[in-house]
């Protein structure tokens, strides 16, 4: 500690010590990382671990629940990609995007949403306390490959926008052959690669200063083991 530190990265110790410290045996269970964003998402689960069992179940159940309304669940999960959230303190961290949503904007449909995320997560957590046995479950995921930034001038400065055929396609398949971008000149600028990808957090308003225009991902599907409170 001293005086002259960044405020972002005392009030990360200060967060660390609240709920944390992070990675020891009196880290906090869960936390939940709400966010609303401007891509259009709809209901997206965040996982961090592909082997976490017990958060496989909670966003199946979740998942389940919510339908017939679409949840996705992006897997973060990255060898170079390193994500410093709040959550990531707690044993189980849950990140939920709900979109799209103009920033300063309220909109009672997201919101809905949302609530009935977090409801049937505490259910979830409600049900396992109780010592209800949940049974293996497989869900579908989208991995992160990469992040695709805006094309640059000389200068850094953005020279092309979101074609608008990618615009508000989070989530759909998206071919080499497909435009991503569009200069201001018109010129469009395909994906290029040899694979088909899905786009997710398209656009997305807080990622322009974080040189991300949108992300690539793959489906994958992962598997949990049944689960039931060693309490019971």
């Amino acid at each position: 500690m001293s005086e002259d530190l960044p405020y972002e990265v005392r009030r990360a110790q200060e967060i660390n010590h609240l709920f944390g410290p992070k990675d020891s045996e009196d880290s906090y269970d869960i936390i939940f990382d709400l966010h609303n964003t401007t891509s259009n998402m709809g209901c997206t689960l965040i996982l961090e671990d592909s082997r976490n069992d017990f958060l496989i179940q909670m966003f199946h159940y979740i998942k389940t629940s919510l339908a017939p309304l679409p949840c996705y669940i992006y897997l973060i999960e990255h060898p170079s990609l390193k994500y410093a959230t709040t959550r990531s303190i707690a044993k189980y961290p849950v990140g939920i995007e709900v979109g799209p949503q103009p920033q300063g904007v309220l909109r009672a449909d997201i919101l809905d949403q949302m609530r009935k995320m977090i409801k049937y997560a505490l259910d979830f957590i409600h049900n396992f306390n109780e010592g209800k046995e949940f049974p293996p479950c497989a869900i579908e995921v989208y991995k992160i490959m990469e992040k695709v930034d805006y094309p640059r001038n000389e200068n850094g400065e953005i020279a092309a926008i979101i074609h608008p055929n990618l615009q508000d396609q989070d989530w759909k398949p998206l071919r080499p052959e497909d435009p991503v971008f569009l200069t201001l000149d018109g010129e469009t600028i395909p994906l290029g690669g040899d694979c088909t990808v899905y786009p997710t957090f398209v656009n997305e308003a807080a990622y322009y200063e974080k040189k991300e225009a949108f992300a690539k991902t793959t489906i994958l599907t992962l598997k949990a083991k049944s689960i039931r409170s060693s309490l019971h």
